[in-house]
């Protein structure tokens, strides 16, 4: 490393405050630069080359250095950088709110633009209470969502989260959120089927609506699969129960796409063609530009605009925007975007190759240290099942520790092979770039068996010494 990018490197630690900052380590990180990209591979700074396992953050769909989207976001630039979306209009978001409106299902039709996933959500749960506010129903307010549920880092995006450890030192609005238990199947009892698990899933959901109140429950928000938890894939027909629930004690179904839109799933929006429902709003970001420029939506169902529009609005304004809702050169790359992957058949390319990555995922379970598999579209998650050895303090904090040494493990086995991926505690998650081909899933996976073989060497060699 040159001295000139160690200044650089100084700079990062000493001035730049990551997200999730793990502040007992602050300005002593080591991360590796992402300097340079070209399709589903980036480059760090020294030029060794690597597949993006999570497509950055689950997000860059077309891959890295796509010059139509590049030369959008310029012409964009050039024509009309910036227009207050308070005061005035503009063609460009006009056209992509249309876009949009004819790929979202049902009657999805009206789209507030926002500036990510986190204020798209949060977009969302202050619509449903202005929405009951103008009903006169003031008391109906409680959102209910799940464990293991990422929803944002904004305020209101935050509370209805329900990672646990996201949680323990930041403050949350928990009079207004009550979480159901984990979706996942893999927790069952080994004699409990999988469709007693679903009755006991979506059961849970009614017990909650009738424990709190149905006068007081406002909505349901739900990722049609728990991406940031773990990939968690809850059982089939699972949300469709739950939106019979909602419906059955006027309870709003949110479904939070902000991972599974926009082609992750091999469809526009996962939520009718994958999970047969149509929810009263959709929340996206990431896929929406491939992670080009951020930007996110909130879609809103034309049936609850009706309750609060014309003569039922009471006059109400709903005093939710920001400075940079529809920014137009970000709505340039989100139309050039789509465009792409109609143009490209991504979409059908995605659903192609998706037996081959969920064949290659479910082999990994083959190894002893992996203790589940899980995915469904181009999404997947392995969680190993490293435990502490007889000699071992077997204490809570001692077996996180091994969780994320496990996790870290391999991602580092991983990078050293020319993969990257996102370690969460014990757990390695992957959603590349859904350009990617067989022969590149084939080699990610190659890549991801060698570094499961090599961390399970190191925790045997090492484990005398525990």
């Amino acid at each position: 490393m040159t001295s000139e990018f160690q200044s650089v490197r100084d700079w990062d630690n000493n001035h730049f405050l990551h997200p999730w900052e793990g502040l007992a380590d602050i300005g002593e990180n080591d991360r590796t630069f992402v300097q340079g990209g070209e399709g589903i591979y980036v480059t760090n700074e020294s030029g060794d080359r690597f597949i993006d396992g999570p497509a950055g953050m689950w997000c860059v769909q077309v891959g890295y250095g796509n010059a139509e989207i590049a030369q959008a976001m310029a012409d964009q630039a050039l024509a009309m950088a910036y227009f207050s979306p308070f005061n005035n209009a503009n063609s460009v978001p006009a056209a992509l709110a249309r876009t949009i409106a004819d790929k979202t299902p049902g009657d999805l039709n009206h789209v507030f633009f926002t500036t990510g996933g986190s204020t798209a959500v949060d977009s969302a749960l202050r619509f449903v209470q202005f929405r009951n506010n103008v009903r006169g129903l003031p008391e109906k307010k409680i959102f209910i969502s799940r464990q293991k549920a990422y929803h944002g880092s904004t305020y209101l995006a935050a509370s209805v989260s329900g990672k646990e450890r996201d949680k323990g030192w930041l403050d949350q609005a928990t009079e207004l959120t009550y979480f159901l238990p984990d979706v996942n199947p893999s927790l069952r009892a080994d004699d409990q089927s999988i469709e007693s698990f679903l009755e006991e899933k979506a059961a849970d959901l009614e017990n909650a609506i009738l424990t709190i109140g149905a006068d007081k429950v406002a909505a349901f928000i739900a990722e049609p699969i728990l991406c940031s938890g773990g990939v968690i894939v809850p059982p089939a027909g699972y949300h469709r129960r739950c939106l019979e629930i909602c419906r059955r004690y006027d309870v709003l179904y949110i479904s939070d796409e902000v991972v599974t839109g926009f082609g992750r799933m091999g469809h526009w929006f996962a939520s009718e063609p994958v999970f047969d429902i149509v929810p009263d709003i959709i929340t996206c970001a990431k896929g929406l530009t491939s992670g080009y420029v951020p930007m996110g939506a909130c879609i809103i169902s034309d049936r609850l605009i009706d309750d609060v529009s014309g003569q039922n609005s009471q006059g109400a304004i709903f005093s939710n925007g920001f400075t940079y809702s529809g920014h137009p050169v970000s709505a340039a790359a989100a139309l050039k975007n789509i465009e792409i992957i109609e143009r490209d058949g991504i979409l059908e390319h995605v659903r192609s190759i998706t037996p081959l990555f969920e064949e290659r995922l479910k082999a990994l379970g083959r190894f002893p240290l992996i203790g589940d598999v899980r995915g469904q579209g181009l999404l997947g998650c392995v969680e190993c099942v490293a435990k502490l050895g007889a000699a071992g303090n077997k204490n809570d904090a001692d077996q996180l520790e091994l969780d994320k040494s496990v996790g870290y493990r391999i991602d580092e086995h991983c990078q050293s092979n020319g993969l990257i991926l996102r370690p969460i505690i014990n757990m390695c998650v992957f959603s590349p770039p859904l350009v990617i081909s067989e022969s590149q899933i084939q080699q990610m996976f190659d890549i991801i068996e060698k570094a499961i073989k090599l961390t399970t060497d190191d925790l045997l060699r090492e484990a005398p010494a525990r």
